[in-house]
């Protein structure tokens, strides 16, 4: 299956690392042109090199702006008016017991997570069902299946995001324009390192450390390791290409297994 998607340009939010960065790098390798966002110009800035250096031909531009806020968005309009392919990656998570999230923190999550997403789609669905092509994909989490008991704020914005995208597939029904969810599992990241290593010896090389965390910590996953961030973009680089344009309201799991389900 060769992909192609030259002469598109994808807007990635939280791409500045991580699962977004890898995607950019996805996207850009197909021959998308991408747009990285994040809050700082400088990380965008190394993040926009990476995706050059692993693409030497690729079409690389930066908004720094904090999608969280309506002004934020509004930079990102002024900057990239029109979209075939909107990638809703940015995302916040930490644990935090139950009783003890304030209101405050909840309304972060669902500002961070789902409205920073509704607020783009809003603005780049009309432009994509009138060319009568276009791609949304929203990145959520296998814990918007399985609630984790320790972020459960997490979780509802994960489940949240899951019923935005089969709404706005309705909206864009027999437009030629496809929205769906990602359902990510545990993913290798830095920031998850750390994690890991509050959890297992510190001693372990990372290969035998990931490995020792999930079965400790995350025995339900058929993989048995964590996915690396190229392994989530691999699937959202088919969803972004005309391959999958019968695929479209979906929820579709790259999870490892993670989720004791034969079906999202």
């Amino acid at each position: 299956m060769r992909i192609d998607l030259t002469g598109r340009n994808a807007v990635v939010t939280g791409s500045s690392q991580g699962i977004g960065l890898a995607i950019a790098t996805g996207l850009a390798g197909a021959g998308a042109g991408v747009v990285l966002t994040g809050r700082t110009q400088g990380r965008l800035d190394q993040a926009a090199q990476a995706v050059r250096g692993a693409v030497p031909d690729a079409s690389v531009a930066t908004v720094a702006c904090d999608l969280t806020t309506e002004e934020g968005a509004e930079l990102l309009y002024a900057a990239v008016p029109a979209a075939d392919v909107l990638v809703n990656n940015l995302g916040i998570f930490g644990s935090r017991p139950p009783l003890e999230i304030t209101d405050a923190e909840w309304k972060t999550y669902f500002d961070t997570n789902v409205l920073s997403a509704v607020r783009l789609i809003r603005h780049y669905l009309p432009g994509m069902t009138g060319q009568g092509w276009g791609r949304v994909l929203n990145i959520a989490s296998d814990s918007a299946i399985v609630i984790p008991a320790e972020m459960i704020h997490y979780g509802m914005s994960k489940t949240a995001l899951l019923a935005v995208s089969r709404g706005f597939a309705k909206e864009a029904a027999g437009a030629g324009v496809t929205v769906n969810s990602v359902i990510a599992g545990p993913t290798h990241t830095g920031g998850v390192e750390d994690f890991v290593y509050e959890l297992v010896d510190k001693d372990l090389p990372w290969h035998e450390a990931q490995r020792e965390f999930m079965r400790l910590h995350r025995p339900q996953s058929l993989l048995q390791r964590l996915i690396e961030p190229e392994e989530i973009a691999n699937l959202v680089v088919y969803l972004s290409s005309a391959q999958a344009s019968a695929t479209t309201g979906a929820a579709v799991r790259v999870d490892g297994g993670y989720v004791d389900s034969i079906l999202p």
